[in-house]
């Protein structure tokens, strides 16, 4: 297995594999501003996991002359192969990829961080007289992309750090109480078990930046109301039914395919069990199976139910996006590749 971190640490990584340089690279620096972006047209393909998203959209690359920009908050990360379904090294072979394998798990990526990493690949791609295809089921990665993000304040890796141990100590409910006496208007929105976001929460309001409520009472998360790139935006869906079995039977691959071992390598490598891409699906279930010293065999099921209730959030959420086209993924990616190449001419 690769080494974490070893496909390169970079959020702006030289040229994608699959694609040998063509000249200089747009200067990350230089904004193409609302007007340039406006021009530029996107295609967008969406939708659950395990609807075929990554296979569909290598063949749009062939058929359109395109390059793919990833849109997964977890295949961004290096080392994490195995159940964040990364494209094949055949399709990316087949097709440049953007934004898959180039971030260090050792450290967090921000949803700020890949906007800006996006806006460079897209600039790259239409320079070089190819189309950018965007694909994946982050949803809140393809909104930022789509709206652009205000930056939060900056991150304090050693508070952040310690809030991490503390909910690893004693729970998470219990910072959730801490939260709930210094911003009760974020605690009311977050779950208790939403570990994650209650620790940003924290390292906000504790960082002398002020409140993460009271910042977006003011300002709001996107910074802009309408999209900032043009776009043809495809979901791929399919009957519930079929997909629970696609997803059982993804599961078991990844089991096969020697998710156990890349984790214990990944943990070998060092990257620390509180790292964010270890809170995956899959991952995280594997980790607490290996630190308790059970077998993590004995936790396949309950990496199933997690997927299906991802795919219910994702699809849920998605489904609330405007103009999003929806198409029955179990035509099959050649298919799919055919009728969305056609609408991608069609469409002004």
């Amino acid at each position: 297995m690769r080494r974490a971190g070893g496909e390169g640490t970079s959020s702006l990584p030289g040229p994608p594999e699959g694609r040998a340089g063509r000249g200089p690279r747009p200067d990350p620096e230089v904004d193409a501003g609302r007007a340039g972006r406006e021009a530029i047209r996107l295609l967008v393909v969406v939708g659950p996991t395990g609807t075929g998203k990554s296979e569909t959209a290598v063949l749009l690359a062939e058929r359109l002359g395109g390059e793919i920009v990833g849109c997964d908050a977890l295949q961004i990360y290096s080392g994490f192969d195995v159940a964040t379904g990364k494209p094949s090294t055949d399709w990316r072979r087949r097709a440049p990829h953007h934004l898959v394998g180039v971030a260090d798990p050792r450290r967090d990526f921000s949803l700020g961080e890949y906007v800006r990493a996006a806006d460079v690949a897209i600039l790259d791609i239409v320079a070089s007289g190819r189309v950018p295809i965007v694909v994946g089921g982050t949803g809140m990665y393809l909104r930022g992309l789509l709206r652009g993000v205000i930056e939060s304040p900056g991150r304090d890796a050693a508070l952040r750090q310690r809030l991490r141990s503390m909910a690893a100590r004693h729970g998470t409910m219990r910072l959730h109480r801490w939260l709930s006496a210094l911003d009760p208007v974020s605690a009311a929105r977050l779950p208790p078990a939403d570990t994650q976001r209650i620790v940003r929460a924290l390292e906000l309001a504790l960082g002398g930046g002020g409140t993460w409520s009271r910042r977006l009472s003011g300002q709001g998360t996107w910074s802009s109301g309408r999209e900032r790139y043009g776009s043809l935006k495809v979901g791929l869906d399919m009957d519930r039914g079929l997909l629970w079995e696609r997803l059982a039977a993804r599961v078991d691959g990844f089991f096969a395919a020697g998710l156990v071992d890349e984790v214990r390598s990944l943990l070998a490598d060092g990257v620390p069990a509180s790292a964010n891409a270890f809170r995956a699906i899959g991952y995280r279930e594997v980790l607490a199976a290996l630190l308790a010293g059970k077998d993590p065999e004995a936790f396949r099921d309950a990496v199933k139910s997690s997927t299906r209730r991802y795919a219910k959030r994702q699809r849920t959420w998605f489904r609330k996006e405007g103009g999003i086209i929806w198409l029955d993924a179990a035509e099959g990616p050649e298919r799919l590749a055919v009728r969305v190449g056609s609408r991608w001419h069609e469409a002004p």
